[in-house]
């Protein structure tokens, strides 16, 4: 996304969420922007206004069409100042581009919203196993299996520690190049569960 030079970056995209009726979550911006008004993490509370030219080093933040729960909406900023300083936090009121600014976001239709931990009975559904999360956002139906969940790929990756994350010595080895190979490179055919440590075309 492009904001124009004069606009308020917060609140067009804010607008955009609305009028599309999609969620968007902000990765990341580039640019120069002035007149920010941020509260800044380090004090609670304070809310500091900053006058002059700003580069923006990091952009994040999310925004729900609405009707969002709390929290969910808003941005976060860091800026680079003209004598090397550096300032940031929530911002909380007037994100003026001073020039184009570019927002790289991703959007989304059909955000879910979910409380976690989740709920025992889910778990016991799962095998106990669990999922990390649900899906926000609309899209597929599956979910990868969370972390603990039994039943590894091939090289015998379903073993399990007590802490519950697979043992690293069981899972299997995929293309890594010589220098990040145990034992400096030289793999045992041990390992791989298929004859002299080739492995077979998928």
């Amino acid at each position: 996304m492009e904001v124009s030079s004069g606009a308020d970056v917060a609140e067009s995209i804010a607008q955009f969420a609305r009028r599309r009726q999609r969620g968007v979550c902000v990765l990341s911006g580039s640019g120069s922007v002035a007149n920010v008004t941020l509260r800044q993490p380090a004090a609670p509370g304070a809310v500091v206004a900053l006058h002059g030219r700003f580069e923006i080093l990091s952009l994040t933040g999310a925004f729900l069409p609405g009707p969002a729960p709390p929290g969910a909406t808003g941005l976060t900023v860091y800026l680079a100042g003209g004598q090397g300083q550096i300032v940031g936090g929530s911002v909380v009121g007037s994100l003026i581009a001073a020039g184009p600014v570019m927002v790289i976001a991703a959007t989304f239709a059909n955000a879910t919203y979910e409380r976690l931990p989740l709920e025992d009975e889910e778990d016991d559904d799962n095998g106990g196993g669990g999922h990390v999360g649900h899906h926000v956002g609309g899209g597929g139906n599956s979910s990868p299996p969370g972390i603990g969940s039994s039943g590894g790929g091939g090289g015998g990756g379903g073993h399990m520690q007590s802490g519950h994350l697979p043992d690293p010595s069981s899972l299997p080895l995929y293309n890594l190049p010589p220098n990040l190979l145990p034992n400096g490179g030289q793999v045992g055919h041990e390992l791989f569960p298929w004859p002299h440590g080739i492995r077979p075309p998928y």
